[in-house]
Protein backbone atom coordinates (compact mmCIF):
# COMPACT_ATOMS: atom_id res chain seq x y z
CA UNK A 1 0.00 0.00 0.00
CA UNK A 2 2.79 2.43 0.91
CA UNK A 3 4.55 1.64 -2.35
CA UNK A 4 1.40 2.07 -4.46
CA UNK A 5 0.63 5.49 -2.98
CA UNK A 6 4.32 6.54 -2.91
CA UNK A 7 4.43 7.32 0.81
CA UNK A 8 8.22 7.52 0.95
CA UNK A 9 8.61 9.75 -2.11
CA UNK A 10 6.03 12.21 -0.76
CA UNK A 11 7.25 12.15 2.82
CA UNK A 12 4.05 10.95 4.47
CA UNK A 13 2.76 8.23 6.80
CA UNK A 14 -0.46 6.32 7.45
CA UNK A 15 -1.17 8.54 10.45
CA UNK A 16 -0.81 11.75 8.41
CA UNK A 17 -2.94 10.39 5.57
CA UNK A 18 -5.70 9.13 7.86
CA UNK A 19 -5.84 12.41 9.77
CA UNK A 20 -5.90 14.29 6.47
CA UNK A 21 -8.73 12.07 5.23
CA UNK A 22 -10.77 12.70 8.37
CA UNK A 23 -10.11 16.43 8.09
CA UNK A 24 -11.15 16.55 4.44
CA UNK A 25 -14.29 14.53 5.16
CA UNK A 26 -15.31 16.83 8.01
CA UNK A 27 -14.79 19.82 5.74
CA UNK A 28 -16.85 18.18 2.98
CA UNK A 29 -19.56 16.53 5.11
CA UNK A 30 -21.96 19.46 4.78
CA UNK A 31 -22.36 18.45 1.12
CA UNK A 32 -24.51 15.55 2.27
CA UNK A 33 -26.95 18.10 3.66
CA UNK A 34 -26.61 21.06 1.32
CA UNK A 35 -26.77 19.15 -1.97
CA UNK A 36 -30.11 17.42 -1.21
CA UNK A 37 -31.55 20.72 0.01
CA UNK A 38 -30.53 22.60 -3.14
CA UNK A 39 -31.69 19.87 -5.51
CA UNK A 40 -34.96 19.46 -3.62
CA UNK A 41 -35.69 23.07 -4.66
CA UNK A 42 -35.59 21.73 -8.21
CA UNK A 43 -38.24 19.14 -7.29
CA UNK A 44 -35.94 16.16 -6.74
CA UNK A 45 -36.55 13.70 -3.90
CA UNK A 46 -34.38 14.85 -1.00
CA UNK A 47 -33.74 11.40 0.51
CA UNK A 48 -32.80 9.84 -2.82
CA UNK A 49 -30.42 12.74 -3.54
CA UNK A 50 -28.79 12.15 -0.14
CA UNK A 51 -27.97 8.57 -1.09
CA UNK A 52 -26.88 9.59 -4.59
CA UNK A 53 -24.64 12.32 -3.14
CA UNK A 54 -22.95 9.92 -0.71
CA UNK A 55 -22.47 7.16 -3.30
CA UNK A 56 -21.03 9.61 -5.81
CA UNK A 57 -18.59 11.00 -3.23
CA UNK A 58 -17.53 7.44 -2.35
CA UNK A 59 -17.04 6.45 -5.98
CA UNK A 60 -15.40 9.72 -7.07
CA UNK A 61 -13.01 10.04 -4.13
CA UNK A 62 -11.93 6.41 -4.38
CA UNK A 63 -11.34 6.74 -8.11
CA UNK A 64 -9.41 9.99 -7.66
CA UNK A 65 -7.14 8.41 -5.06
CA UNK A 66 -6.41 5.27 -7.05
CA UNK A 67 -6.05 6.79 -10.53
CA UNK A 68 -4.24 10.06 -9.83
CA UNK A 69 -2.80 9.50 -6.33
CA UNK A 70 -4.01 12.98 -5.36
CA UNK A 71 -5.36 13.76 -1.85
CA UNK A 72 -8.55 15.21 -3.30
CA UNK A 73 -12.13 14.48 -2.33
CA UNK A 74 -14.70 14.42 -5.11
CA UNK A 75 -18.37 15.29 -4.66
CA UNK A 76 -21.24 17.15 -6.28
CA UNK A 77 -20.11 20.67 -7.12
CA UNK A 78 -21.63 23.32 -4.87
CA UNK A 79 -21.55 25.81 -7.74
CA UNK A 80 -22.99 23.50 -10.36
CA UNK A 81 -25.82 22.18 -8.20
CA UNK A 82 -26.92 25.78 -7.63
CA UNK A 83 -26.65 26.39 -11.37
CA UNK A 84 -28.69 23.21 -12.03
CA UNK A 85 -31.49 24.25 -9.67
CA UNK A 86 -31.69 28.01 -9.89
CA UNK A 87 -30.48 28.75 -13.42
CA UNK A 88 -31.56 25.68 -15.41
CA UNK A 89 -34.63 24.27 -13.65
CA UNK A 90 -36.10 27.41 -12.06
CA UNK A 91 -34.60 30.07 -14.31
CA UNK A 92 -34.99 28.34 -17.70
CA UNK A 93 -38.03 26.30 -16.71
CA UNK A 94 -36.48 22.96 -17.70
CA UNK A 95 -37.79 19.91 -15.75
CA UNK A 96 -35.18 18.41 -13.44
CA UNK A 97 -35.45 15.09 -15.25
CA UNK A 98 -34.44 16.75 -18.51
CA UNK A 99 -31.72 18.79 -16.81
CA UNK A 100 -30.31 15.58 -15.31
CA UNK A 101 -30.10 14.16 -18.84
CA UNK A 102 -28.00 17.21 -19.68
CA UNK A 103 -25.66 16.26 -16.83
CA UNK A 104 -25.49 12.69 -18.15
CA UNK A 105 -24.65 13.67 -21.73
CA UNK A 106 -22.13 16.31 -20.65
CA UNK A 107 -20.47 13.71 -18.41
CA UNK A 108 -20.07 11.30 -21.33
CA UNK A 109 -18.48 14.13 -23.31
CA UNK A 110 -16.29 14.87 -20.26
CA UNK A 111 -14.99 11.31 -20.26
CA UNK A 112 -14.31 11.28 -23.99
CA UNK A 113 -12.51 14.63 -23.89
CA UNK A 114 -10.53 13.54 -20.82
CA UNK A 115 -9.43 10.18 -22.25
CA UNK A 116 -8.21 11.69 -25.51
CA UNK A 117 -6.47 14.50 -23.58
CA UNK A 118 -8.46 17.31 -25.21
CA UNK A 119 -9.89 18.43 -21.89
CA UNK A 120 -6.41 18.59 -20.40
CA UNK A 121 -5.15 20.50 -23.44
CA UNK A 122 -7.95 23.06 -23.24
CA UNK A 123 -7.36 23.62 -19.52
CA UNK A 124 -3.66 24.15 -20.15
CA UNK A 125 -4.20 26.79 -22.87
CA UNK A 126 -6.68 28.87 -20.86
CA UNK A 127 -4.82 31.90 -19.45
CA UNK A 128 -4.04 31.50 -15.76
CA UNK A 129 -5.79 34.70 -14.81
CA UNK A 130 -9.06 33.55 -16.34
CA UNK A 131 -8.78 30.23 -14.52
CA UNK A 132 -8.47 32.02 -11.21
CA UNK A 133 -11.28 34.43 -12.11
CA UNK A 134 -13.61 31.52 -12.88
CA UNK A 135 -12.85 29.77 -9.60
CA UNK A 136 -13.32 32.93 -7.55
CA UNK A 137 -16.42 33.97 -9.50
CA UNK A 138 -18.10 30.66 -8.68
CA UNK A 139 -17.20 31.37 -5.07
CA UNK A 140 -19.02 34.71 -5.16
CA UNK A 141 -22.02 33.03 -6.76
CA UNK A 142 -22.16 30.33 -4.08
CA UNK A 143 -21.76 32.93 -1.31
CA UNK A 144 -24.57 35.00 -2.80
CA UNK A 145 -26.82 31.92 -2.68
CA UNK A 146 -25.91 31.43 0.97
CA UNK A 147 -26.70 35.04 1.85
CA UNK A 148 -30.05 34.71 0.10
CA UNK A 149 -30.93 31.42 1.79
CA UNK A 150 -30.04 32.91 5.18
CA UNK A 151 -32.41 35.82 4.62
CA UNK A 152 -29.52 38.26 5.02
CA UNK A 153 -30.07 39.47 1.47
CA UNK A 154 -33.59 39.77 0.02
CA UNK A 155 -35.06 41.13 -3.19
CA UNK A 156 -36.06 44.77 -3.54
CA UNK A 157 -37.96 46.53 -6.33
CA UNK A 158 -36.09 49.77 -5.65
CA UNK A 159 -32.53 48.48 -5.34
CA UNK A 160 -32.82 44.91 -6.71
CA UNK A 161 -31.36 43.50 -3.47
CA UNK A 162 -31.29 44.82 0.06
CA UNK A 163 -30.62 43.82 3.66
CA UNK A 164 -33.16 41.37 5.06
CA UNK A 165 -34.84 41.21 8.46
CA UNK A 166 -31.91 40.38 10.73
CA UNK A 167 -34.27 40.04 13.68
CA UNK A 168 -36.21 37.06 12.34
CA UNK A 169 -35.51 33.78 14.20
CA UNK A 170 -34.34 31.91 11.08
CA UNK A 171 -31.93 34.68 10.04
CA UNK A 172 -30.60 35.00 13.60
CA UNK A 173 -29.91 31.27 13.59
CA UNK A 174 -28.05 31.59 10.30
CA UNK A 175 -25.99 34.48 11.66
CA UNK A 176 -25.22 32.50 14.80
CA UNK A 177 -24.09 29.52 12.72
CA UNK A 178 -21.94 31.75 10.57
CA UNK A 179 -20.18 33.30 13.58
CA UNK A 180 -19.57 29.87 15.13
CA UNK A 181 -18.10 28.55 11.88
CA UNK A 182 -15.87 31.59 11.45
CA UNK A 183 -14.56 31.32 15.02
CA UNK A 184 -13.80 27.63 14.57
CA UNK A 185 -12.11 28.14 11.21
CA UNK A 186 -9.91 31.04 12.30
CA UNK A 187 -8.85 28.99 15.32
CA UNK A 188 -7.77 26.27 12.88
CA UNK A 189 -10.37 23.74 14.01
CA UNK A 190 -10.48 21.19 11.21
CA UNK A 191 -14.06 20.52 10.19
CA UNK A 192 -15.14 23.90 11.56
CA UNK A 193 -17.93 24.21 8.99
CA UNK A 194 -19.32 20.79 9.88
CA UNK A 195 -19.13 21.42 13.63
CA UNK A 196 -20.72 24.84 13.14
CA UNK A 197 -23.67 23.23 11.39
CA UNK A 198 -24.08 20.73 14.21
CA UNK A 199 -23.99 23.47 16.87
CA UNK A 200 -26.43 25.68 14.94
CA UNK A 201 -28.80 22.73 14.49
CA UNK A 202 -28.76 21.93 18.21
CA UNK A 203 -29.37 25.59 19.10
CA UNK A 204 -32.17 25.76 16.54
CA UNK A 205 -33.87 22.74 18.15
CA UNK A 206 -33.41 24.19 21.64
CA UNK A 207 -35.24 27.40 20.65
CA UNK A 208 -37.93 25.65 18.62
CA UNK A 209 -36.74 26.99 15.27
CA UNK A 210 -35.99 23.47 14.05
CA UNK A 211 -38.10 20.37 14.72
CA UNK A 212 -36.53 17.49 16.66
CA UNK A 213 -35.52 14.43 14.57
CA UNK A 214 -37.55 11.24 14.87
CA UNK A 215 -34.37 9.12 14.82
CA UNK A 216 -30.64 9.44 14.18
CA UNK A 217 -29.53 6.19 12.53
CA UNK A 218 -31.68 4.62 9.87
CA UNK A 219 -31.73 2.56 6.72
CA UNK A 220 -30.19 3.93 3.56
CA UNK A 221 -32.84 5.89 1.60
CA UNK A 222 -33.94 4.39 -1.70
CA UNK A 223 -32.52 5.66 -4.98
CA UNK A 224 -35.72 4.74 -6.82
CA UNK A 225 -36.99 8.33 -7.35
CA UNK A 226 -33.79 9.41 -9.14
CA UNK A 227 -31.91 6.29 -10.29
CA UNK A 228 -31.72 6.04 -14.07
CA UNK A 229 -34.15 8.95 -14.61
CA UNK A 230 -31.53 10.71 -16.76
CA UNK A 231 -31.87 8.00 -19.41
CA UNK A 232 -35.60 8.64 -19.82
CA UNK A 233 -35.10 12.01 -21.48
CA UNK A 234 -32.43 11.05 -24.02
CA UNK A 235 -34.91 11.55 -26.85
CA UNK A 236 -34.87 15.26 -26.03
CA UNK A 237 -31.10 15.50 -26.24
CA UNK A 238 -30.98 17.34 -29.55
CA UNK A 239 -33.53 20.02 -28.77
CA UNK A 240 -32.01 23.53 -28.74
CA UNK A 241 -33.01 23.99 -25.11
CA UNK A 242 -31.20 20.89 -23.85
CA UNK A 243 -28.18 21.47 -26.07
CA UNK A 244 -27.68 24.78 -24.29
CA UNK A 245 -27.86 22.97 -20.94
CA UNK A 246 -25.36 20.32 -22.06
CA UNK A 247 -23.02 22.97 -23.45
CA UNK A 248 -23.25 24.93 -20.21
CA UNK A 249 -22.60 21.96 -17.92
CA UNK A 250 -19.68 20.94 -20.13
CA UNK A 251 -17.96 24.30 -19.98
CA UNK A 252 -18.81 25.18 -16.41
CA UNK A 253 -17.62 21.75 -15.27
CA UNK A 254 -14.44 22.28 -17.24
CA UNK A 255 -13.43 25.39 -15.39
CA UNK A 256 -14.86 24.54 -11.98
CA UNK A 257 -12.57 21.52 -11.72
CA UNK A 258 -9.67 23.34 -13.38
CA UNK A 259 -9.66 26.05 -10.73
CA UNK A 260 -9.75 23.56 -7.89
CA UNK A 261 -7.03 21.36 -9.39
CA UNK A 262 -4.79 24.38 -9.82
CA UNK A 263 -5.37 25.52 -6.23
CA UNK A 264 -4.91 22.08 -4.68
CA UNK A 265 -1.86 21.09 -6.72
CA UNK A 266 -0.21 24.43 -5.93
CA UNK A 267 -0.86 24.07 -2.20
CA UNK A 268 0.47 20.51 -2.12
CA UNK A 269 3.52 21.41 -4.20
CA UNK A 270 2.51 19.30 -7.21
CA UNK A 271 2.40 22.12 -9.78
CA UNK A 272 5.44 22.11 -12.08
CA UNK A 273 6.04 24.78 -14.75
CA UNK A 274 2.36 25.77 -14.79
CA UNK A 275 1.46 22.15 -15.53
CA UNK A 276 -0.43 19.72 -13.30
CA UNK A 277 1.20 16.26 -13.20
CA UNK A 278 -1.29 13.43 -13.76
CA UNK A 279 -3.95 15.99 -14.61
CA UNK A 280 -5.31 13.57 -17.20
CA UNK A 281 -5.94 10.86 -14.62
CA UNK A 282 -7.52 13.35 -12.23
CA UNK A 283 -9.84 14.61 -14.96
CA UNK A 284 -10.84 11.08 -15.97
CA UNK A 285 -11.68 10.29 -12.34
CA UNK A 286 -13.68 13.50 -11.99
CA UNK A 287 -15.62 13.04 -15.24
CA UNK A 288 -16.35 9.36 -14.55
CA UNK A 289 -17.72 10.34 -11.15
CA UNK A 290 -19.99 12.87 -12.88
CA UNK A 291 -21.39 10.13 -15.09
CA UNK A 292 -21.94 7.89 -12.08
CA UNK A 293 -23.65 10.75 -10.26
CA UNK A 294 -25.99 11.49 -13.16
CA UNK A 295 -27.05 7.83 -13.26
CA UNK A 296 -27.81 7.58 -9.54
CA UNK A 297 -29.36 11.04 -9.33
CA UNK A 298 -27.13 14.01 -8.59
CA UNK A 299 -25.45 16.83 -10.46
CA UNK A 300 -21.98 17.29 -11.93
CA UNK A 301 -19.14 16.45 -9.57
CA UNK A 302 -15.95 18.41 -8.99
CA UNK A 303 -12.69 18.14 -7.14
CA UNK A 304 -13.59 19.78 -3.83
CA UNK A 305 -11.75 22.89 -2.70
CA UNK A 306 -12.36 21.67 0.87
CA UNK A 307 -9.59 19.15 0.20
CA UNK A 308 -7.22 22.00 1.00
CA UNK A 309 -8.03 21.41 4.68
CA UNK A 310 -6.76 17.85 4.42
CA UNK A 311 -3.65 18.92 2.57
CA UNK A 312 -2.97 21.46 5.30
CA UNK A 313 -3.24 18.56 7.76
CA UNK A 314 -0.50 16.66 5.90
CA UNK A 315 -2.29 14.72 3.17
CA UNK A 316 -0.06 14.12 0.16
CA UNK A 317 -1.30 10.93 -1.53
CA UNK A 318 -4.42 9.26 -2.84
CA UNK A 319 -4.72 7.29 0.39
CA UNK A 320 -6.26 10.44 1.87
CA UNK A 321 -9.01 10.19 -0.75
CA UNK A 322 -9.55 6.52 0.07
CA UNK A 323 -10.11 7.45 3.72
CA UNK A 324 -12.60 10.11 2.61
CA UNK A 325 -14.50 7.48 0.61
CA UNK A 326 -14.63 5.19 3.63
CA UNK A 327 -16.08 7.90 5.87
CA UNK A 328 -18.76 8.80 3.32
CA UNK A 329 -19.73 5.13 3.37
CA UNK A 330 -20.37 5.32 7.12
CA UNK A 331 -22.34 8.54 6.62
CA UNK A 332 -24.90 6.72 4.48
CA UNK A 333 -26.57 5.42 7.63
CA UNK A 334 -27.32 8.86 9.12
CA UNK A 335 -29.90 10.13 6.61
CA UNK A 336 -32.63 10.81 9.26
CA UNK A 337 -30.54 13.76 10.47
CA UNK A 338 -31.39 15.51 7.19
CA UNK A 339 -34.77 16.51 8.60
CA UNK A 340 -33.16 18.77 11.21
CA UNK A 341 -30.67 20.52 8.96
CA UNK A 342 -32.49 23.40 7.29
CA UNK A 343 -31.44 26.13 4.86
CA UNK A 344 -30.75 28.45 7.81
CA UNK A 345 -28.12 25.97 9.02
CA UNK A 346 -26.54 25.30 5.62
CA UNK A 347 -26.55 28.90 4.37
CA UNK A 348 -23.47 29.90 6.44
CA UNK A 349 -21.60 26.93 4.95
CA UNK A 350 -22.33 28.18 1.44
CA UNK A 351 -21.10 31.66 2.37
CA UNK A 352 -17.82 30.34 3.79
CA UNK A 353 -17.19 27.86 0.96
CA UNK A 354 -17.79 30.75 -1.42
CA UNK A 355 -15.23 32.80 0.48
CA UNK A 356 -12.67 29.99 0.20
CA UNK A 357 -13.23 29.68 -3.53
CA UNK A 358 -13.16 33.45 -4.01
CA UNK A 359 -9.68 33.55 -2.49
CA UNK A 360 -8.34 32.37 -5.87
CA UNK A 361 -8.69 35.99 -7.01
CA UNK A 362 -5.47 36.82 -5.17
CA UNK A 363 -3.46 35.13 -7.95
CA UNK A 364 -4.85 37.38 -10.69
CA UNK A 365 -2.42 39.99 -12.06
CA UNK A 366 -4.50 42.99 -10.99
CA UNK A 367 -1.87 45.47 -12.16
CA UNK A 368 -2.46 44.53 -15.84
CA UNK A 369 -5.50 46.27 -17.33
CA UNK A 370 -5.96 43.75 -20.14
CA UNK A 371 -6.19 41.05 -17.46
CA UNK A 372 -8.23 43.00 -14.89
CA UNK A 373 -11.16 43.79 -17.20
CA UNK A 374 -12.06 40.24 -18.36
CA UNK A 375 -11.21 38.77 -14.94
CA UNK A 376 -13.35 41.30 -13.07
CA UNK A 377 -16.31 40.89 -15.45
CA UNK A 378 -16.05 37.10 -15.13
CA UNK A 379 -16.22 37.36 -11.35
CA UNK A 380 -18.98 39.94 -10.92
CA UNK A 381 -21.18 38.69 -13.76
CA UNK A 382 -21.69 35.29 -12.13
CA UNK A 383 -23.62 36.46 -9.05
CA UNK A 384 -25.14 39.55 -10.70
CA UNK A 385 -26.59 37.63 -13.66
CA UNK A 386 -27.27 34.57 -11.52
CA UNK A 387 -25.39 32.51 -14.06
CA UNK A 388 -21.97 30.87 -13.88
CA UNK A 389 -21.81 30.22 -17.61
CA UNK A 390 -22.70 33.82 -18.38
CA UNK A 391 -19.74 35.10 -16.37
CA UNK A 392 -17.38 32.67 -18.08
CA UNK A 393 -18.69 33.57 -21.51
CA UNK A 394 -18.38 37.33 -20.99
CA UNK A 395 -14.88 36.98 -19.57
CA UNK A 396 -13.64 34.84 -22.46
CA UNK A 397 -15.15 37.12 -25.09
CA UNK A 398 -13.64 40.24 -23.49
CA UNK A 399 -10.22 38.62 -23.12
CA UNK A 400 -10.03 37.73 -26.81
CA UNK A 401 -11.39 41.10 -27.99
CA UNK A 402 -8.90 43.02 -25.83
CA UNK A 403 -5.95 40.96 -27.02
CA UNK A 404 -6.91 41.47 -30.65
CA UNK A 405 -7.45 45.21 -30.07
CA UNK A 406 -3.94 45.46 -28.59
CA UNK A 407 -2.48 43.72 -31.62
CA UNK A 408 -1.52 40.74 -29.49
CA UNK A 409 -3.75 38.29 -31.35
CA UNK A 410 -0.84 35.88 -31.77
CA UNK A 411 -0.70 35.47 -27.98
CA UNK A 412 -4.21 34.01 -28.02
CA UNK A 413 -4.22 30.26 -28.54
CA UNK A 414 -6.36 29.08 -31.50
CA UNK A 415 -8.51 27.07 -29.09
CA UNK A 416 -9.37 30.30 -27.30
CA UNK A 417 -10.73 31.73 -30.54
CA UNK A 418 -12.91 28.65 -30.98
CA UNK A 419 -14.18 28.93 -27.41
CA UNK A 420 -14.86 32.65 -27.88
CA UNK A 421 -16.98 32.01 -30.97
CA UNK A 422 -18.91 29.31 -29.12
CA UNK A 423 -19.52 31.63 -26.18
CA UNK A 424 -20.72 34.43 -28.47
CA UNK A 425 -23.24 31.95 -29.91
CA UNK A 426 -24.23 30.92 -26.40
CA UNK A 427 -24.80 34.51 -25.24
CA UNK A 428 -26.75 35.22 -28.40
CA UNK A 429 -29.04 32.28 -27.71
CA UNK A 430 -29.75 32.88 -24.03
CA UNK A 431 -29.96 36.71 -24.23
Amino acid sequence: MKSFFEFEQRGTTYRKEIMAGVTTFLAMAYILVVNPLILSDAGMDRDAVFTATALTAIFGSLLMGVLSNYPIGVASSMGLNSFFTYSVVIGMGIPWQTALTGVLVSSVLFIILSVIKIREKIINVIPEDLKYAIASGIGFFVAFMGLKNAGIIVSSEATYVTLGDLGSPSTLLALFGFIVMVVLLVRNVHGGIFYGMVIATVVGMMFGIIDMPQQIVGSIPSLAPTFGVAFNQLSATFTPELLVVIFTFLFVGFFDTAGTLIAISTQAGFMKNNQIPKAGQALVADSTASLFGAVVGTTTTASCIESSAGIAAGGRTGFTSVVVAGLFTLALFFSPLLSVVTTEVTAPALILVGAMMASQARFIKWEKLDVVIPAFITIVAMPLTFGVATGIALGFILYTVIKVAKGEFREVHPIMYVLTIMFIAYIGYVA
